[in-house]
């Protein structure tokens, strides 16, 4: 009996061991032949795909860009809204994962692509600005040079193209705030009518912060810190909707006709200027003291009441000591791309530059290098390489 039972057991166990040898087998050629649906996203048109289809594979949500499709109007002129843009946001970019499986004894590995939507175009770009050719062959599509002094424009490109600012917009945040006279020692609290709802970027300013008036002004302006612009025209008498139509009051008194705002932060598209206009608003704000140093300010520290945070300046020219800059503030958002305005003394002469839509995240500060290059060495005639410099403007 003993007997039997173990040839009985035996042959359980051996079956046991078949299948489990047959599952095996059945994953490895499964593996061997699975197909992500990436792949197919990622294959060009017209190229043969031979592998077998297979069940999708859920990726995480990291992995892919999602770009709105909505467009938006801004202003006179017509942006593309984008989900994920903010300044300094990481580019997206193709990635490449290699996968490994194990056949009867031998190693294979198979590579693929994971799937990615391209950055939306900038304003700029989409309206064909970035043709518009320079004789300093500059990545902005929009580059103004003028003396503060007199108001000469010494290097004109495009300068009538109403475009989005991005956070350039924040000078005139600070004007309107200065302009309330309201307490700069008033301690101010950032709440969750301070995020970003439109473009859903983060911020190291947590809800719950609490700084000064003054101290929210200053890592506005120099670290282009958002809820901190956010947080100060909640605070403005009558809110946040007094305080547009504060902005946008002061633009019309400035004589800045090609410009309108829509936020205190810049965070939309619907922020848009001239460089014409911003040459106005450069040297309206250079009139006030405290915006002149806290945005040259290379760093600064803020206690939250919960803890001590660091800033730096968005500009590296501050630290350079062979620029001479009086004001800067900086910008960037997809539709807007790489921004820059200065206040800066160059071969003795006060300039204001202007500098939109450049592509590339450095490449704003490269082309004012090339910009005081040319006027320290004398430059030519005043350049005007406008597509169309006797226009309305775009």
């Amino acid at each position: 009996m003993k007997t039997d039972m173990f040839s009985s057991l035996k042959v359980i166990h051996g079956a046991a061991r078949s299948t489990a040898l047959s599952v095996a087998a059945s994953i490895a050629i499964a593996a061997a032949f699975a197909t992500p649906v990436s792949t197919f996203a990622a294959t060009p048109a017209g190229s043969a795909n031979t592998s077998k289809p297979a069940k999708a594979v859920k990726k995480p949500a990291a992995a892919t860009g999602k770009v709105s499709a909505k467009a938006a109007k801004a202003g006179k002129g017509a942006a593309v809204k984008s989900v994920a843009a903010e300044d300094d946001a990481p580019r997206t970019s193709v990635k490449r994962k290699r996968v490994t499986y194990t056949s009867n004894g031998r190693h294979h590995s198979v590579m693929r692509r994971v799937a990615y939507e391209p950055r939306q175009p900038t304003v700029g770009q989409a309206f064909g600005l970035h043709e518009t050719p320079d004789v300093l062959m500059l990545r902005s599509s929009v580059a103004y040079v003028v003396d503060q002094n007199t108001g000469e424009p010494l290097f004109d490109k495009n300068s009538r193209a109403v475009v989005p600012i991005a956070s350039i917009t924040k000078l005139m945040t600070a004007m309107v705030v200065l302009d309330s006279k309201e307490s700069l020692t008033d301690q101010l609290e950032v709440t969750d009518e301070d995020r970003d709802y439109e473009k859903n970027t983060g911020s190291r300013l947590s809800v719950g912060s609490v700084l000064s008036r003054e101290d929210m002004l200053h890592i506005a302006l120099m670290a282009s810190e958002n809820r901190a612009a956010a947080a100060l025209s909640r605070y403005f008498p009558g809110g946040r909707p007094a305080f547009l139509a504060a902005m946008n009051a002061k633009a019309r008194q400035l004589g800045m006709t090609d410009t309108h705002f829509e936020n205190p932060t810049g965070l939309t598209s619907q922020n848009v200027s001239s460089a014409r206009d911003l040459v106005k608003m450069v040297n309206a704000a250079y009139q006030y003291p405290v915006i002149r140093k806290f945005s040259t300010d290379h760093s600064y520290e803020v206690y939250t009441g919960k803890r001590t945070l660091a800033y730096n300046s968005t500009n590296a020219l501050v630290r350079n000591p062979t620029w001479d800059i009086g004001l800067q503030k900086t910008g960037f958002i997809n539709e807007a791309g790489e921004c820059l305005v200065m206040q800066a003394n160059i071969h003795g002469r006060p300039m204001v530059l202007v500098l939109l839509d450049s592509s590339g995240k450095y490449s704003r500060f490269a082309d004012a290098t090339r910009l005081r290059t040319w006027l320290d060495n004398g430059g030519d005639q005043a350049r005007i390489t406008s597509a169309d410099a006797s226009g309305p403007g775009t």
